[in-house]
């Protein structure tokens, strides 16, 4: 095996070889995100993506590409290559699905998220839906594991203090159930015992 399917072999290892939360309760909408990884000179990047505010849900908010599920898709996996296909032109067949991470439930919009981690190709030729998407964002998983761009409390537009994770990527900052997966994300494959 080649260093280059080694690190994917290894992610989906890890998420393979844990018990995944899955949330079922009535009253919340199945969607599903993709986290787009991929890997560039020895370094991993992470896709994201800045919500506009002609979006319904979570208007300017940074987000991984993903929405609600379709009667059509069939399954979530479909639901999230289709929505990340829309939002910033990732083909689904460009996609390695790796696995996934625990389901998670938003509690304004009503939504119950299933992430799937998948890699895809470098360079990638990215198309920006511009009416959902306000900029998509590269994150490289060394910048996201320094201490200094996460915080465990986030301020509210009053400046209180809620015991919320947060990330500040540059001028990005990353919260909410977004913050939450990408929390899990890093800290099951880069953490303690993950992938170096």
């Amino acid at each position: 095996m080649n260093k280059e399917e080694s690190w994917k072999r290894r992610i989906a290892e890890i998420l393979s070889q844990r018990r995944r939360r899955v949330i079922t309760r009535k009253g919340l909408a199945p969607s599903a995100v993709l986290v787009p990884i991929y890997k560039r000179g020895g370094e991993y990047y992470i896709v994201l993506t800045k919500r506009t505010q002609d979006v319904e849900h979570h208007k300017g908010q940074m987000a991984f590409p993903g929405g609600a599920y379709d009667d059509e898709d069939g399954n979530l996996e479909t639901t999230a290559l289709r929505e990340a296909y829309e939002e910033v032109g990732i083909r689904p067949g460009d996609v390695e699905i790796l696995g996934k991470l625990d389901d998670q439930a938003t509690a304004t919009s009503r939504f119950a998220i299933t992430p799937f981690v998948g890699v895809i190709p470098y360079p990638y030729e990215f198309k920006v839906n511009r009416e959902e998407v306000e900029a998509l964002v590269e994150a490289s998983v060394t910048a996201l594991m320094d201490p200094s761009c996460f915080s465990t409390q986030t301020p509210d537009s009053e400046g209180r203090l809620h015991p919320w994770v947060h990330y500040q990527f540059g001028e990005h900052r990353i919260t909410g159930i977004t913050a939450i997966i990408l929390d899990q994300f890093l800290n099951l494959v880069f953490g303690s015992g993950g992938l170096k």
